[in-house]
């Protein structure tokens, strides 16, 4: 969402679907990827998710989640020089994984979240959300094209920022950095990341207003209702704190904000 603070991500290539290829490109086998990011996904898609994921975090981002099987930290500064100078070449990440004997470490990524975006939106996705460690040699860096600014920062930061208008986030962000607000710790995070399963995908409702518009989510206790209606001024005086639980938000003025049912 042009605009928005989001997470590193991008569409599925026709090449990440070439599971003959990747199968030997992970560090991961067949019957582990089923079990660790499969579940609602089929073994090949889960692979496919999970190899576009590895590409975008690091054309957007600069995080490579992947090993060398003879490690070289200069080999990891070269493509990082390329990635910025503008010369990463299209199929770069087939490159690696087939002469430099790059491996993807799907094994650091765990499912976390799968979301729909509203039926009244112009333009729509389908996308699976993965959490992953930062890998303690690396640093962030977005490549000024397709991510023009990126940040490093706390849940209670991000979610702070977008509610003063600063740090303006998408609905899918502001959702997940509220969730991972309970975690007091990165081990308790991945403890139940390792358990977490897809589930089913969530499909919030888009409410267009006079001016802006209220996205409504499955757990709204009025989500099925046919005909929900808002207003502009009591909706100003229901904007809820960081950390309070939520199931609308409210856009208006180019920011996303949690309102009050």
């Amino acid at each position: 969402m042009a605009g928005n603070y989001v997470f590193p991500g991008g569409m599925v290539d026709a090449e990440d679907r070439n599971f003959q290829l990747w199968k030997n490109c992970v560090d991961l086998d067949r019957d582990e990827i089923a079990r660790h990011l499969g579940g609602m996904l089929s073994t090949e898609d889960a692979l496919a998710f999970s190899v576009a994921a590895i590409r975008e975090t690091f054309e957007e981002a600069g995080v490579f989640l992947a090993r060398r099987q003879e490690p070289s930290v200069e080999n990891l500064e070269r493509i990082c020089k390329l990635r910025l100078d503008l010369n990463l070449p299209k199929n770069w990440l087939k490159a690696l994984a087939l002469s430099d004997r790059w491996i993807l470490a799907i094994s650091e990524l765990y499912r976390w979240s799968h979301w729909v975006t509203p039926e009244q939106m112009r333009r729509r996705f389908d996308t699976r959300f993965f959490l992953a460690t930062m890998p303690i040699d690396q640093v962030c860096q977005p490549d000024t094209r397709e991510t023009t600014h990126g940040l490093w920062i706390s849940p209670q930061e991000g979610l702070a920022g977008n509610l003063s208008g600063d740090i303006p986030l998408s609905p899918p962000t502001l959702i997940t950095l509220h969730s991972l607000l309970k975690y007091r710790n990165l081990k308790g995070l991945i403890k139940e990341a390792k358990i977490k399963q897809w589930g089913k995908p969530l499909l919030p409702r888009l409410i267009p207003l006079h001016m802006g518009a209220v996205i409504v989510e499955p757990w709204d206790a009025m989500f099925n209702q046919k005909d929900i209606q808002f207003n502009n001024d009591e909706l100003a005086n229901k904007v809820l704190p960081v950390g309070e639980s939520f199931s609308r938000i409210w856009y208006n003025d180019g920011i996303w904000r949690p309102v009050k049912s």
